[in-house]
């Protein structure tokens, strides 16, 4: 039996839409030997060995791309259904090659409208039943005919900075707590694009959640009483909403998770912001 190819390296890579994301995983590519290149709108402050670009891939590019080994794609759809297509389009042009790697971050939102019926994964189509959703679906799929890119599709994201759950339960508003729930810490979701990254064969299609889908009303009240204040009132509701998502695939490609649970990245979000 011949041996499993190794990783990849991933070489010089360009961060296109330079935001959390891309600060996170910039560190882990710099420890590779690996160069980041950021490509975004401002000309702000980058950290040692990042190298910028200063360009807004909504418009045709005015500047001449450096050719990369790798890129992440990590942007917002814009305010058309097309808007990442014509985005990806414009980066195809500037670039001089197709990187030999290429992950486009989607989001679980391409799944809005699908009810908690059964688990969803990587085998089910989105029904897109919303703009949104069908401008994701979209962009995936321009991002695997222009770049040959593995999809990665996050729920909800979580984690430093990341504290909008806090802020509705310490304000006390009220929350929808039959609404099925998904998530991601932003630590595990950096990793996952790293793995990507470096896999010599990654998956073409991967949902990045944890391991515990959970009502929302169980998330609350555990952050509640972690905060030693009021559970928040719950909002009308008819029946269960939101989705049930798979996460085998990732545990399978990633292996163990460092939160596989909320309980595990709040309350070390809870820490943090007790030690400030």
């Amino acid at each position: 039996m011949s041996a499993s190819p190794g990783p990849r390296d991933a070489g010089r890579t360009l961060l296109v839409g330079y935001g959390k994301l891309g600060a996170a995983l910039a560190p882990l590519l710099g420890a590779d030997g690996a160069e980041a290149i950021a490509l975004r709108r401002t000309d702000a402050p980058l950290p040692p060995g990042v190298q910028g670009i200063v360009a807004d891939v909504s418009r045709s590019l005015d500047v001449r791309l450096p050719r990369v080994d790798s890129m992440i794609v990590t942007l917002p759809p814009g305010e058309n259904v097309d808007g990442y297509r014509r985005a990806l389009q414009h980066l195809e042009r500037a670039l001089p090659d197709i990187p030999a790697r290429t992950v486009f971050v989607s989001s679980t939102g391409v799944f809005a409208g699908v009810g908690p019926e059964s688990p969803i994964s990587e085998a089910d189509e989105p029904p897109l039943m919303s703009d949104r959703s069908r401008a994701l679906r979209e962009g995936e799929r321009a991002a695997v005919e222009l770049f040959g890119a593995s999809v990665v599709r996050p729920s909800g994201i979580y984690g430093p900075g990341r504290d909008f759950l806090l802020r509705t339960v310490r304000e006390g508003r009220a929350v929808d707590r039959q609404r099925w729930t998904n998530r991601i810490h932003e630590a595990d979701l950096v990793r996952t694009l790293h793995v990507l990254l470096r896999s010599a064969e990654p998956p073409v299609l991967l949902h990045a959640t944890d391991e515990q889908p959970v009502q929302l009303g169980e998330v609350v009240d555990f952050l509640a009483e972690r905060l030693g204040v009021a559970v928040p009132p719950a909002a009308p509701v008819d029946q269960a909403t939101g989705h049930i998502l798979d996460g085998a695939l990732l545990r399978r490609t990633l292996g163990d998770l460092e939160h596989p649970t909320y309980v595990s990245g709040y309350t070390e979000m809870l820490a943090a912001l007790d030690r400030s």
